[in-house]
C-alpha cells in the first residue's frame, strides 16, 4: 500500500499503519513504532487525518463509550505563480451571475446560465468549419482519477477542480487560452466514504471568492485572485456516509449545496450558506415522514447530488434527487418514500417546499433522478409553458409544469427498457434494462432553443438484481441488495439522444460502442458535443443527429464540455480523465480547442 503507488511510504510510515491496523483488530495493546512513542495511528502529516478521542490525545481505539472525532490533519497549501486580475476575472457579482444568459462569452455558471440548459449562443464554430477544430492548450493537473469537472471561465480565467488521490484534490486557476497557471491549491481530505468515485465536478465563482465541496463534507471558500483559504464549514457527517462532490451555486449572497452518499442509511437534504461567512441560512430534508413506513423517514435516502437549476422569476431552486434507502429492498421502508427519485422545487431564500414531482414511486431499481434538471419552455397545444425536465435513470425525461410541478408530459423512452423493469429483485435474481446505472446517470443535459431538443447521454446496461437484507451498521454501505452487469454476452452499449421536448419524441439516436457518462453542451453553431470512455471527444449536427468531429484525447472523456471566447476567439474545453464507475481510462488533463 498505497494500492496506486506501492513501497511509496516510508519505514516509519509502514510501522505506524501495521501498528494501526494490529490494535484496531485487537492483536496488540500498546504498540510501539520506530520512535518509541505509543503508535495507534498514521502520521498525523499522512492523508487522512488523525485520529483522538474525546481528550485530544491520539489513541488507537476509543476508550468505552468513546467516539472517535476526525481531525482535519494538514491545512490546504496553496502555490501562487500569478495572482489573478482584479475585476470581473476574479471578482463575479450577482449582476453578472443573474445575467448570464445575455454573456456568451463567459461560463459563470456550472450549467452556464441558471437555467441549468448547458446552451451557448456563440456560434463561430459550426457544422462547417468544425474539421479545423484542434487542441492549444492541455492543463495537465497532475491528479490523475475519475474527472468530473466542469470548468468556469470569467473574462479569460479558467476555474476547476479535479478527483482525489491519496486523500488530496486540486482546485486550479488558469490562462483560458494557454493553460498557463495562476495559482494551485492542494485540498487535503480526511476520513470520507464514497460508493461510485471520489470526484468533485467543480466550483462556484462569485463576491471574489471560488467555493467547493469536498468528500470530508466541507464547503470551502478561496480568493479568487490567490486561490488562499479565506473560510471552511463542516457540512455533514463523513463516518455516517455523506459526501459531497456536486458544484455549489452561488446566489443573491448564498452558497446552495446539496449531499451526496445515498448508498447509506441517510436523510438527504439541500442547504444554503452565507457566502461571505459560510454561516447556514436554511437546510431542507428531502424526505417526507408521512410517505415511509414507521421512523424509516430518519434514513430514508433522496440525496440530491447534482446542482440544482434555478428560475429567479418565481424564486424557484428546482433540484432532482436520489433513490431512496436501503436502494433495492422496500421491506423497511413501505410508503411511496416521497421525496425519492423526484423533481423538487424550494424557495430559494427560505428553503420552503413549493412543489415536487415523483417520477418513481417506491423505487427498488435504483431508478433514482440524478441529472441535474434544466429549465426552459415548451410549445404544446399553441400555448408556451415554462417547463422543467430531468432525465431519469428510469430512461425517460420528465417535463413538467415549473410554476406547480404537474407532468406536462414524459418523452419516450431513450434507452432500452425490457418488460420486466419493474419486477421486484429476488434472492436469484432478475435481469432488466435499464440497468442502476440508468438511462442517463449524473451526465448533465444541455438544452438547445434553436432545436427544442434535449440532448441525453443515455446507456443500455443488462443487469442483475438480488434481494438482500435491508439492514446494515449505522455508518456502512446499505444497499439491501446487488446488481451486476449480465457478462459475458449482456447487452453494454450507449446512446447518445436527442428528444423534442414540445413533443416528448425521439428525435435521433446515436449509439456508441460503450455506456456514455460525462454530459452534453449545445451551441448556436448548431452542433452537440459529447465524449466517450474510450477517449473520443464527438461533436454532433445538432439538428440531424450525424457525427461531424471526433479528436481522441487518451483518457476517458466522461466530464461535461463547455465553450467561452477570449479576445472575439471561440474555445471549447472538455476534461479528460476518466470514470471510476465504468472503469474508462484514467488521465490527468483539462484539453482547451479553437478552430484554426
Amino acid at each position: 500500500m498505497p494500492a496506486n503507488a506501492p513501497g511509496s511510504l516510508s519505514a516509519s510510515q509502514y510501522h505506524d499503519v501495521t501498528a494501526f491496523l494490529l490494535q484496531r483488530n485487537g492483536r496488540l495493546g500498546a504498540v510501539t513504532g520506530k520512535s518509541g512513542a505509543t503508535k495507534g495511528t498514521p502520521s498525523p502529516s499522512g492523508p487522512g487525518g488523525k485520529i483522538t478521542g474525546k481528550s485530544g490525545a491520539t489513541t488507537g481505539v476509543p476508550a468505552p463509550g468513546q467516539a472517535y472525532e476526525i481531525v482535519r490533519g494538514v491545512p490546504p497549501s496553496t502555490i501562487v505563480y500569478h495572482d489573478v486580475p482584479s475585476g470581473p476575472a476574479s471578482n463575479v457579482t450577482d449582476s453578472m451571475l443573474r445575467s448570464a444568459a445575455n454573456d456568451p462569452n463567459d461560463w459563470l455558471i456550472i450549467g452556464r446560465t441558471y437555467d441549468n440548459d448547458r446552451y451557448s449562443p456563440l456560434s463561430q464554430i459550426t457544422t462547417s468549419n468544425i474539421s479545423s477544430l484542434t487542441p492549444v492548450a492541455i492543463v495537465q493537473t497532475g491528479i490523475a482519477a475519475s474527472f468530473e469537472t466542469t470548468p468556469i471561465v470569467s473574462h479569460g480565467v479558467m476555474y476547476l477542480t479535479t478527483g482525489t488521490v491519496n486523500n488530496q484534490m486540486k482546485v486550479m486557476a488558469v490562462n483560458a487560452t494557454t493553460g498557463e497557471p495562476y495559482w494551485s491549491t492542494t485540498y487535503n481530505e480526511g476520513q470520507f466514504q464514497i460508493c461510485c468515485g471520489p470526484v468533485n465536478r467543480g466550483v462556484a465563482l462569485a463576491y471574489g471568492m471560488v467555493y467547493f465541496d469536498t468528500l470530508d463534507n466541507q464547503l470551502v471558500a478561496l480568493d479568487a485572485r490567490t486561490g488562499h483559504r479565506r473560510w471552511a464549514v463542516r457540512v455533514a457527517d463523513s463516518s455516517a456516509g455523506y459526501s459531497e462532490t456536486m458544484a455549489p451555486l452561488a446566489y443573491d449572497g448564498m452558497i446552495i449545496i446539496g449531499s451526496a452518499g445515498g448508498e447509506w442509511a441517510l436523510r438527504g437534504f439541500a442547504a444554503a450558506y452565507n457566502a461571505h461567512t459560510g454561516k447556514q441560512i436554511w437546510r431542507w430534508y428531502t424526505t417526507m415522514p408521512s410517505s415511509y413506513a414507521g421512523n424509516s423517514w430518519k434514513t430514508g435516502g433522496a440525496l440530491p447530488w447534482m446542482t440544482p437549476a434555478l428560475d429567479t422569476q418565481r424564486g424557484l431552486l428546482v433540484l432532482s434527487t436520489g433513490n431512496p434507502n436501503p436502494d433495492l429492498n422496500g421491506q423497511t421502508r413501505a410508503g411511496d418514500d416521497k421525496w425519492s427519485d423526484s423533481i423538487v422545487a424550494l424557495d430559494v431564500h427560505t428553503g420552503k417546499f413549493r412543489w415536487g414531482y415523483q417520477e418513481v414511486k417506491h423505487d427498488v431499481w435504483d431508478y433514482d433522478a440524478t441529472s441535474p434538471p434544466a429549465l426552459f419552455n415548451v410549445n404544446v397545444n399553441g400555448r408556451t409553458i415554462p417547463a422543467a425536465g430531468e432525465a431519469g435513470k428510469v430512461g425517460w425525461i420528465f417535463i413538467v409544469n415549473r410554476v406547480n410541478g404537474r407532468l406536462i408530459h414524459r418523452s419516450q423512452n431513450y434507452v432500452l427498457m425490457s418488460k420486466n423493469m419493474f419486477s421486484t429483485p429476488t434472492k436469484t435474481g432478475v435481469k432488466m434494462l435499464p440497468g442502476a446505472n440508468g438511462g442517463a446517470e449524473w451526465s448533465p443535459v444541455a438544452y438547445s432553443p434553436q432545436t427544442h431538443y434535449m440532448y441525453v447521454l443515455g446507456m443500455d446496461q443488462l443487469m442483475n438484481f438480488t434481494v438482500g437484507p435491508p439492514t446494515a451498521p449505522t455508518g456502512h454501505l446499505r444497499l439491501g441488495s446487488a446488481f451486476r452487469n449480465v457478462a459475458p454476452g449482456g447487452l453494454q452499449d450507449g446512446r447518445f439522444v436527442a428528444v423534442n421536448m414540445d413533443t416528448g419524441r425521439v428525435a435521433w439516436t446515436a449509439m456508441t460502442p460503450q455506456p456514455l457518462i460525462g454530459g452534453a453542451l449545445a451551441t448556436g453553431g448548431g452542433l452537440a458535443f459529447m465524449g466517450e470512455g474510450n477517449g473520443w471527444f464527438d461533436a454532433y449536427d445538432a439538428r440531424s443527429g450525424r457525427r461531424v468531429w471526433r479528436y481522441n484525447l487518451g483518457a476517458g472523456v466522461n466530464a461535461p464540455p463547455m465553450t467561452y471566447t477570449v479576445n472575439g476567439v471561440q474555445y471549447i474545453a472538455v476534461a479528460a480523465g476518466g470514470n471510476f464507475q465504468l472503469g474508462y481510462p484514467y488521465g490527468d488533463a483539462v484539453v482547451i480547442f479553437r478552430s484554426r
